[in-house]
């Protein structure tokens, strides 16, 4: 929410979810959840809501949605999400836990836990939310 505090922020899951409506977020369901049509459920989900950039936070969704990025930008959403050919090196192979954040847009930095920016060359049209305890070695965050 931080990183984005000029936008209206919709945060969704699958299953039941508190039906909480405030000035800058909102809590919505995803409905069933359905692991063999994730981009499916996410893209008609975005579509319906007039959703313009997801960020995918469950491990399971991310190889979905970086095959199908192609797919939500012809609807006018951005999946803020490693190219497909190059995610599998930002995730993580157990569950971290992580000393700071930072938010990635076309490789821009948008936002950080820490005061410094990361270098530019660590993150070159890197999109995404990552966590990362050394700057040189990011991963996505997930839950």
């Amino acid at each position: 929410m931080k990183a984005f505090p000029s936008h209206f922020v919709l945060l969704a899951d699958y299953g039941d979810v508190p039906g909480i409506v405030t000035e800058n977020y909102a809590f919505s369901s995803l409905g069933v959840l359905n692991k063999d049509s994730i981009a499916h459920i996410l893209l008609n989900f975005c579509i319906t809501e007039a959703i313009d950039c997801i960020i995918p936070l469950h491990h399971y969704e991310l190889e979905p949605l970086a095959k199908s990025a192609v797919l939500f930008s012809e609807y006018g959403i951005q999946v803020l999400l490693p190219d497909a050919d190059v995610i599998a090196d930002y995730l993580a192979e157990e569950k971290l836990t992580y000393q700071n954040f930072a938010v990635f847009i076309h490789g821009d930095q948008i936002f950080s836990t820490e005061e410094a920016s990361l270098p530019a060359n660590v993150a070159p049209k890197l999109n995404g939310v990552f966590g990362y305890n050394d700057a040189d070695d990011l991963k996505l965050f997930t839950i």
